[in-house]
């Protein structure tokens, strides 16, 4: 008895401490272009702390394709780089980004 009333606290105490670990680590989400829920198109502000996502720019394998827009950023991988009421921010990083992105003419959006 004592050995089952062990095992359901243990599960219960593993299942509590890993639910948040399990929401923060959403990523990406290809089917609705966004990362952890947040659109990855419209006013973008570029920053050099307290992002909300780091990115690295690659030439190849990008998670996303990035056009830069001046007029409206409303589609997947359109972003409008603004200085003022960005939606998101980003900062470039070398190592460890949230994503990779890839600076395109034409044709944006998941890769």
């Amino acid at each position: 008895m004592k050995k089952a009333a062990f095992l359901s606290g243990a599960m219960l105490l593993l299942s509590i401490c890993t639910m948040p670990v399990a929401q923060a680590r959403q990523g990406i989400d290809k089917a609705n272009c966004t990362y952890n829920g947040v659109p990855l198109y419209g006013n973008v502000k570029v920053v050099t702390s307290f992002a909300d996502f780091d990115v690295q720019v690659v030439s190849s394998f990008a998670d996303l394709h990035v056009r830069p827009d001046s007029a409206f950023a409303s589609a997947c991988g359109e972003w409008k780089f603004v200085e003022n009421f960005p939606d998101f921010t980003v900062r470039y990083v070398n190592s460890f980004p949230d994503f990779t992105i890839k600076f395109v003419t034409s044709f944006p959006g998941m890769n």
